[in-house]
């Protein structure tokens, strides 16, 4: 999975201006002669990179492509823009798109044959982990017990799968402050919410695992019903236009181990701390509120959070391994973005 190149790595450190007019007038600059041939078969190059990773994953079905194919175009479209925009602040946004776009694509991969994933899901180790750690009984059936109740949801319910909802924007919108606010550490911060998401990408196709309330609705849990409310309040809120949100948002049902959601919240808090104490108070407050909503609406185990957090540690921990990679794959899309833009 891509991450956002051609990017300083040590954000926050003292140093010429990250995005300068420079940049900007070479791009504007007419391209002088020389290596005429060379450029134009390096932004060729580029440009038709970008466009399969858009088109290939999306005609991956149809075209019967492999998995490692759909990955490969992904991974190339972040570098086609690199290579073809200089660094700017919207360049290094799009960058991200980019990188959210293809994880996108890629984690749905081992669900487009469901059958072969579902001789390699896992369903009952969650289920005892939890029951460990609820002293006996699953924490959702628990907490829906105790603040839910069957056929209409609470107002609890419904506050808390808004929550839930704005998981989509809330990492993405705190990449953003931290881009218009905190430049510097931007390049940092992206780094290692992509690497999050990488590797979170790779623990669902190592080891498939069934949330909660799927496990209930298969009978794995027994007695111990886990309803996903989230669906109960979509069906309230949305009306006839949940089935079309539903299957839109439905992409693999069996990507819960680690919990995303909770890891890339608590990561979102900690950088956004680091950056601006205030935003990261909020961010924490979001995150502690949505690991409590996972769990109370079915979607996550506990163990699945706890993955999560063990996710961020060791995406923060490995960080400073990862910078001499991070630092050599830069100056050679850099050495290919100087040749495409004059």
């Amino acid at each position: 999975m891509p991450k956002p190149c051609n990017a300083p790595i040590g954000a926050g450190r003292p140093g010429p201006p990250i995005y300068t007019r420079r940049a900007l007038r070479a791009a504007r600059t007419k391209r002088s002669t020389g290596r005429g041939g060379l450029r134009a078969l390096v932004r060729g190059g580029a440009a038709a990179a970008v466009v399969a990773s858009v088109a290939l994953p999306l005609l991956r079905k149809r075209l019967e492509l492999p998995a490692a194919a759909t990955i490969a175009a992904t991974v190339a479209g972040p570098v086609g823009t690199a290579v073809l925009r200089p660094r700017t602040k919207a360049r290094d946004a799009v960058l991200f798109g980019q990188q959210m776009w293809a994880f996108t694509m890629v984690h749905e991969l081992p669900y487009d044959d469901p059958e072969r994933l579902r001789e390699r899901l896992r369903v009952n180790y969650p289920i005892k982990t939890d029951r460990l750690l609820g002293a006996g009984e699953l924490p959702n059936s628990r907490l829906q017990r105790r603040f839910s109740r069957p056929g209409r949801p609470t107002r609890l319910d419904r506050f808390l799968t808004f929550v839930h909802w704005a998981w989509f924007l809330e990492p993405h919108a705190s990449l953003l402050f931290i881009l218009a606010r905190d430049e510097r550490r931007f390049a940092r911060a992206a780094r290692q919410m992509a690497a999050a998401y990488d590797l979170g990408c790779a623990g669902y196709f190592s080891v498939p695992t069934a949330p909660p309330w799927w496990a209930s609705e298969e009978g794995y849990t027994g007695d111990e019903k886990v309803r996903r409310l989230m669906v109960e309040v979509g069906e309230e809120v949305w009306g006839d236009a949940w089935p079309h949100l539903y299957r839109s948002l439905g992409g693999n049902p069996w990507a819960a181990m680690p919990s995303l959601h909770f890891g890339a919240s608590v990561l979102a808090a900690i950088l956004l701390y680091e950056s601006n104490r205030a935003a990261g108070l909020v961010g924490w407050a979001y995150a502690l509120t949505l690991g409590f909503a996972l769990v109370h609406l079915g979607e996550h185990y506990v163990a699945d959070l706890l993955a999560g957090l063990a996710l961020v540690a060791t995406v923060r921990a490995g960080e400073p391994l990862a910078e001499p990679l991070a630092l050599a794959l830069s100056d050679g899309i850099q050495r290919l973005e100087r040749i495409a833009n004059g």
